[in-house]
């Protein structure tokens, strides 16, 4: 059996920058920092205060149908991010969306049994204060023991069913599914950073294949709450410029000390091409190759040559069938941009820097290779794909986005990271072909390659 094309008709994210894909482009190219003070929680003593938080979003932008609204009222910000990219990316598609009045007419919805998602959410919004609440009353001083019934009864007074279920990874799935009324495959993985870039790829895959016509692939995720922030900090993972949270992330650069967490969520709709023409679908671009590999290495640390990002490299690339030694038939770089993980940590960085090296050889340099963390944050188990959709729209607009707070490059990190500004690229071909990089701990590597959409 033959395999089928796979293209992307829709994209849509929540992001700390704002929650429209235009809008925060533009801020991409400008350079704009997202990234200030915890507002969520008391961050005053915490060694790393600060993060690129999503504000003034509402659900009812996206979904404004009163039943939808009631369903999500008390679920978890994932959940809501996750239903309001999914909602742009889907009327982007132009399929019909019962929640939202705004959704266009006329080209129907996809087969519910030949419809999908691949997520990569991460857990849910936890209810910190009533464990900790419920920790505390049963805690007895003079025997350093807790007294279980006490904890179950103060448990039972302050936690709720619904809530508790939200902080399960696999129910921004469920909503969605339920919202979307599809039926097909579903899937949630958790592959940390690099879940997001593993969604699309593996939804890509199973299109391929003939498994479904339509999936919404993507991520979803926030970790800033108290045990997020705790966790990493003592990972000693974050930045700690609690002097200048503006200028904290700066992926590439030799005064780099860890990354900014941030939050959000992403979704592209992933389409078989037949299916897509069919109904005279707008498509954004085509998913041309998927690479994925693991370190096996260490838990916490990357393969010091980058030995598996190189081969997830490899292998997006080799099934797209680029060569990437070779310049393309305009004599430009075989890659036009590449989404770099970029994530201003010491080591991620330079790795992925030599990585790249090893992939490219003599054409690395020519490559623009730039980090949107810089702006975003990181945005865990959605940052995949969100910087996917920023290769779409280099794509669609010629222009790629800055590493900013780049102004000591590390020797290490010798690469074009585009520093500070935004680039156009028009008036030398354009951008054809992207790959967006995510990696994650314990040594997952994913890489995903796509094109100029040419029928």
């Amino acid at each position: 059996m033959a395999q089928r094309r796979v293209v992307i008709t829709g994209s849509g994210w929540v992001t700390p920058m704002g929650a429209d894909v235009p809008s925060v482009w533009s801020k991409l190219l400008a350079g704009v920092s997202a990234v200030g003070p915890i507002e969520q929680f008391e961050a005053k003593t915490f060694a790393t205060n600060f993060a690129a938080e999503v504000k003034a979003f509402e659900l009812g932008h996206f979904l404004d149908a009163p039943e939808s609204l009631a369903r999500h009222e008390r679920s978890a910000p994932a959940t809501k991010f996750c239903l309001a990219a999914a909602a742009q990316a889907w009327m982007q598609a132009g399929f019909d969306l019962p929640g939202c009045s705004k959704a266009p007419s006329g080209l129907g919805t996809p087969d519910p049994k030949r419809t999908g998602a691949y997520l990569g959410a991460g857990e849910g919004a936890l209810d910190y204060a009533a464990m900790v609440e419920a920790c505390v009353d049963s805690w007895q001083a003079e025997s350093r023991s807790v007294d279980e019934a006490a904890w179950a009864r103060t448990a039972h007074a302050r936690m709720t069913a619904s809530g508790e279920l939200e902080q399960d990874p696999h129910y921004v799935l469920s909503h969605l599914a339920a919202e979307f009324g599809f039926r097909g495959p579903a899937f949630n993985c958790m592959t940390a950073c690099a879940a997001g870039t593993q969604c699309v790829g593996e939804a890509f895959e199973m299109i391929r294949r003939g498994d479904s016509d339509v999936m919404l692939a993507g991520g979803s995720h926030s970790m800033i709450h108290p045990l997020g922030f705790t966790g990493f900090i003592r990972l000693t993972a974050m930045s700690t410029r609690i002097d200048e949270p503006g200028r904290a992330a700066r992926p590439f650069d030799r005064t780099r000390d860890g990354f900014v967490m941030g939050e959000g969520a992403g979704i592209v709709i992933l389409e078989d091409l037949e299916h897509a023409e069919a109904r005279g679908a707008n498509i954004l671009a085509e998913v041309a190759g998927f690479g994925s590999s693991a370190d096996a290495y260490r838990i916490t640390d990357i393969q010091p040559e980058g030995k598996g990002a190189a081969a997830a490299m490899r292998m997006a690339l080799q099934q797209a069938g680029v060569d990437p030694a070779e310049p393309d038939a305009q004599g430009r770089a075989p890659v036009q941009y590449i989404s770099a993980h970029g994530t201003g940590t010491p080591e991620n960085d330079g790795i992925e820097t030599a990585a790249v090296k090893a992939v490219f050889g003599p054409q690395a340099g020519r490559v623009p290779f730039s980090s949107v963390k810089s702006m975003l944050g990181h945005l865990i188990q959605a940052a995949g794909v969100v910087e996917l959709i920023t290769c779409l729209k280099a794509i669609e607009t010629g222009f790629v986005p800055p590493t900013i707070n780049l102004r000591e490059p590390d020797p290490r990190c010798d690469l074009d990271h585009v520093p500070n500004e935004a680039r156009d690229l028009r008036d030398s071909g354009g951008v054809d072909v992207c790959l967006s990089n995510g990696f994650g701990f314990g040594g997952q590597n994913n890489t995903l390659c796509v094109r100029r959409f040419e029928g």
